[in-house]
């Protein structure tokens, strides 16, 4: 069996005289896929950068296996230091001339590498700090939210990069789908310690809800426990001293028990202000356009109808112009082309990405009621801020804490609960996934459920489209934009069935492009020429790799079961290390074959069975 590549034995550490981590760990091995979770503030960010080696912990043992090469993504990744994204991607290799790989991953993530630092975008600076990060091919990665600001594209593309990644991935990551792709074993990070799963994200929600109900039927059993002992202790100290010493003991023991136990983490309690019902017919858009200065339209000749309580989704890739057809939709840009007509009774609530509702210099409480003393209006009801806070799990003494200090999780609550105190039958929400915990995630799309209003949604979050939306607009980035029923999921399955009806149209097409005279339809129903007939078969590269792959799986798998064999061994990596890390670095080159000619045989096969079809 393989030694692992990084350990972390009972880490701890307390910032500002409250423990983060009281006793997590963490352990590595080649080739895994490790997703850590927990709620905001639970030191996920934290652990991961004491993997990294970025972090002193203040107790506990850090191991890396001896030449063991680790990269690490952070958050929010800072690239003022270097000139251009090439000069900072290619200084993650030892010297110039082994920096080739860089290249690979600057046309893979489409980034230009002369461009500057200091004018990128978020977008682009994520591309740049995963080129970075990735090119060296590293035998561990950490990744702390990799997803953040990329589109759906770029996430898909990383989802693949990572799925043939030869070495070990531990990431933190608030994209469900983008977990259960890629996640193998679950580290839960809980009120300070870590609890390990070896299933993948996919089977975390039910673990942790069995794990809560266990802790909650045990302290039942203690309160229970504990009242029995008090009932005795009211009726009197009787009989033999030494007992009756014995059981206050006890009970003085059980009740320090019970006060030193952890409390489950609170759940944020969101409630949307709501206005008046707005009309049926929320935005009625006929054949819009929009261009900027001599730049191709971001949108062409548009229309769609929405209706009071749709949750419309909108994607695409980065600057197709998402925000554009938005603002053109809810009438605060004016088309080049087109109409726009919007029901009655619209009251708009706009929640963008970029948090501008949210002043760095103004306090918790002052952003929330607007510097007009401590009270908060909810849905008609007034309400003291510092309770209000606290349903966003914010702390008392936060409330006059300026909005600069908050974490990225902090202030997306922060906003969230401006924004719902603000009565709407139109909410607009960009990007709302970010920095949000999945706890979090999951009450916003509970509500979102409930909402009697409408709601246009921006997000890359495939999984939250899929439980929220109801119809999705799709842009492809050359100004066009196409309408879905149901959410990201129902979208492909409606974009391969297009495509498979295209395929099967062409034929048809052909054969009815007679001229109408007689004899064309039987000449339209006559054998296609055999020219036609031999393009419609595999090519001899094609059809030698068909048969030939079998017979090299075989061997890959017979090389691998071989290596097993040895890597067996318990003293191998003791009498002959070399012998140990060759034998590791050959079973990790077979098993990428392996995937690999696997892949290739199936696609040849599907192909095959398709032409033969």
């Amino acid at each position: 069996m393989a030694n692992p590549l990084i350990i972390l034995r009972d880490t701890q550490l307390t910032f500002g005289g409250t423990p983060l981590l009281t006793g997590a760990e963490l352990q590595v091995m080649p080739r895994d896929r490790i997703c850590l979770v927990g709620r905001n503030g639970s030191g996920k960010s934290t652990l991961l950068k004491i993997a990294a080696g970025l972090v002193e912990p203040d107790d506990g043992e850090r191991f890396v296996q001896p030449r063991t090469s680790v990269a690490y993504l952070a958050q929010d990744p800072d690239l003022t230091a270097f000139a251009t994204v090439g000069d900072y991607v290619r200084s993650a290799f030892s010297d110039e001339a082994s920096a080739h790989p860089a290249d690979i991953y600057f046309d893979a993530l489409a980034i230009d590498p002369a461009l500057p630092t200091t004018t990128l975008s978020g977008g682009e600076a994520r591309r740049a700090a995963l080129a970075h990060t990735l090119s060296p091919e590293p035998d561990v990665l950490l990744l702390d939210e990799p997803t953040n600001h990329l589109d759906l594209p770029a996430i898909e593309w990383l989802e693949t990069t990572l799925q043939r990644f030869r070495g070990a991935v531990v990431l933190i990551s608030h994209d469900r789908a983008f977990l259960e792709a890629l996640s193998r074993r679950t580290i839960w990070i809980d009120r300070g310690v870590t609890r390990a799963q070896d299933k993948g994200f996919a089977a975390f929600e039910d673990w942790r809800d069995s794990v809560f109900e266990a802790e909650e039927l045990a302290q039942h059993k203690l309160d229970r426990r504990i009242a029995r002992e008090e009932d005795w202790m009211q009726g009197g100290v009787s009989g033999r001293r030494k007992r009756n010493v014995r059981r206050v003991a006890e009970l003085r023991d059980l009740k320090e028990q019970r006060r030193t136990a952890s409390a489950r983490p609170g759940q944020v309690n969101m409630e949307a202000s709501e206005s008046e019902t707005s009309g049926r017919l929320v935005i009625d858009a006929k054949g819009l356009s929009k261009a900027f200065a001599d730049a191709p339209p971001v949108v062409r000749d548009f229309s769609i109808r929405v209706a009071r309580g749709e949750r419309v989704g909108i994607v695409g890739p980065n600057g197709a112009g998402k925000t554009t057809l938005i603002r053109l939709l809810t009438g605060t840009l004016e088309p080049d082309t087109g109409s726009i007509r919007h029901g009655a009774n619209l009251d708009v609530l706009w929640i963008d990405q970029n948090r501008s509702q949210l002043v760095e210099t103004q306090s918790v409480t002052d952003t929330l009621t607007g510097g007009r003393g401590e009270t908060v209006f909810v849905n008609g009801r007034a309400r003291h801020v510092a309770t209000y806070l606290k349903d966003f799990l914010f702390l008392p003494e936060q409330a006059r804490s300026p909005v600069s200090a908050l974490s990225g999780g902090e202030r997306a609550r922060l906003l969230l609960a401006k924004a719902l105190a603000q009565p709407s039958n139109l909410m607009i929400l960009d990007e709302p996934t970010n920095d949000l915990d999945l706890e979090t995630l999951d009450l916003l799309q509970e509500l979102l459920g409930e909402y009697a209003g409408t709601v246009l949604l921006v997000s890359h979050d495939r999984d939250f489209l899929d439980r929220t939306c109801t119809r999705l607009i799709a842009g492809t980035g050359d100004g066009h934009w196409t309408a879905y029923a149901g959410g990201y999921s129902d979208m492909l399955a409606q974009r391969q069935g297009e495509a498979l009806s295209a395929r099967a149209a062409k034929p048809a097409a052909g054969a009815g492009s007679g001229s109408g005279k007689p004899g064309s339809d039987r000449a339209a129903a006559a054998p296609a020429p055999p020219s036609k007939a031999r393009s419609a078969k595999l090519s001899f590269k094609d059809k030698h790799a068909l048969e030939t792959l079998p017979a090299r799986i075989a061997e890959l798998e017979g090389r691998i079961a071989q290596l097993t064999e040895q890597l067996a061994d318990p003293d191998l990596f003791t009498k002959a290390p070399d012998t140990f890390a060759s034998a590791t670095e050959a079973m990790t080159r077979a098993q990428h074959d392996l995937e690999a000619a696997e892949t290739q045989w199936l696609e040849l096969e599907m192909k095959r069975e398709e032409l033969e079809a």
